[in-house]
């Protein structure tokens, strides 16, 4: 089971920003998400936090 793993954050030259989360977390059985197609979610932050929390 992959419950944790290293994943990145970055800017396309269009401006726009991807969280990229590896394959072998996603394909988790255990993972939250089912990804058949793309799945809209709510990331949000608490200020002073060094974390993101991602809703469905």
């Amino acid at each position: 089971m992959v419950s944790v793993s290293i994943g990145s954050i970055f800017k396309r030259k269009d401006g726009r920003y991807f969280i990229y989360l590896p394959k072998n977390l996603v394909e988790d059985t255990s993972f939250p998400f089912p990804i058949k197609s793309p799945v809209k979610v709510k990331v949000r932050f608490i200020p002073g936090e060094k974390r993101l929390i991602v809703e469905e």
